[in-house]
């Protein structure tokens, strides 16, 4: 409620009256990475961390938006010439043009948005502004005829042709998507999925965000997407999707050490997912919690997208009987993801915290995620 007041009282400073309050969620992934780009399945959900705005047409062709966190405005028309030139507000810009492109409508509108999805987590904050919006405007201008595929699609066609991230579907679909107290399994090749109960009574989600990102003189993400296709090539088959280890064993001595590898990866991962999702349907936590470490130590010495301090937490999360932990998101930096059982949380944290700042100088920042629902409306305008 503080945001939501938060927003309402700005709202009214700025523009008078009131208007209707909307939000979307961040999302964590709880396994499936680096399978998106290979036909494979993601595990996403959305959480209690939100982007929430209050939204009123305002008769005009103009939209006028203040971002609270940035302390900004920006305003802008509706045509492709109107694009603004703050960062920002592009995100704003580019889900009104795409709903345009797609025969919706769009009017003027007045808008006060503020979010307490953590930025640079991993935790896909762009996505939930993009299905904030777009789920406002669906509802406001086009009596919700836009289904809600077609609204994650929306946010991600924003990222491609206004922000300059050649990003996949998952944070975008989970975040119009979120369900409370499930996680999702989205089939990146035919886009079907289903959800599966995630409400652990004795365990919690806590994300430890080492706050460092490495710059990379390469580019790492296409390097291993590169290796997969050449792999798939080699076994005659559209995406590694379709593949069996005993097919990759069969052309290892074809196909280089370090592409036998990322396949390796991509497959067992693969096959994780399912049994995730297999054991969260059995209630089993320990076998969630053990496919969540077999990831990170794919990612870390076959898929190398890992670095020391991500490694280092996940050491210690082991150490601390943490049932699960990995690398969360693309690597190189960024937060663990780890299933705590709750009598050893406080103790994980702090030890997490501690011994983070003996080795690397600075105290990582924690943050415990409930899974929630996604896309909604708030309240309508007083």
């Amino acid at each position: 409620m503080e945001l939501q007041n938060k927003i309402d009282s700005t709202f009214e400073n700025r523009f008078g009256g009131h208007g209707t309050v909307y939000a979307s969620a961040g999302r964590i992934n709880l396994i499936g990475e680096h399978t998106d780009y290979n036909g494979g399945f993601v595990f996403p959900g959305a959480i209690d961390k939100v982007i929430m705005a209050e939204i009123r047409a305002n008769g005009t062709e103009k939209v006028r938006v203040y971002s609270i966190d940035i302390d900004d405005y920006a305003e802008f028309g509706l045509n492709e010439a109107d694009a603004p030139e703050q960062s920002w507000a592009r995100y704003i810009f580019g889900v009104c043009r795409e709903i345009l492109k797609r025969g919706g409508k769009v009017e003027g509108f007045d808008a006060v948005f503020a979010g307490n999805v953590p930025l640079g987590a991993g935790l896909s904050s762009s996505a939930a502004l993009e299905s904030c919006f777009a789920f406002a405007l669906n509802d406001m201008f086009n009596d919700n005829s836009i289904d809600k595929f077609e609204l994650a699609r929306i946010g991600q066609s924003t990222e491609h042709n206004y922000c300059g991230v050649n990003c996949g579907i998952m944070d975008q679909f989970a975040s119009v998507f979120g369900k409370q107290d499930h996680l999702m399994r989205l089939d990146c090749r035919s886009m079907e999925f289903e959800y599966f109960p995630f409400n652990p009574s004795d365990h919690k989600l806590v994300l430890i965000d080492s706050r460092v990102k490495h710059e990379l003189a390469d580019s790492p993400y296409n390097k291993r997407r590169a290796s997969c296709e050449r792999v798939a090539k080699r076994l005659g088959i559209e995406t590694l999707r379709d593949a069996t280890k005993e097919m990759l064993d069969a052309v290892k001595t074809d196909i280089t050490a370090e592409d036998y590898f990322r396949a390796k990866f991509v497959i067992e991962e693969k096959d994780r997912v399912l049994a995730v999702c297999q054991a969260l349907t059995d209630g089993d936590y320990e076998t969630v919690g053990r496919c969540m470490y077999e990831t990170h130590d794919g990612l870390s010495k076959d898929y190398e997208v890992s670095c020391e301090e991500l490694d280092f937490l996940n050491d210690v999360a082991r150490e601390c009987g943490v049932t699960g932990s990995r690398i969360m998101g693309g690597g190189f930096g960024g937060c663990t993801i780890n299933l705590v059982k709750n009598d050893l949380l406080a103790d994980f944290v702090e030890t997490a915290k501690k011994r983070f700042n003996e080795k690397y100088g600075h105290e990582p920042k924690v943050y415990e995620v409930i899974i929630s629902d996604g896309a909604r409306k708030i309240a309508d305008a007083k």
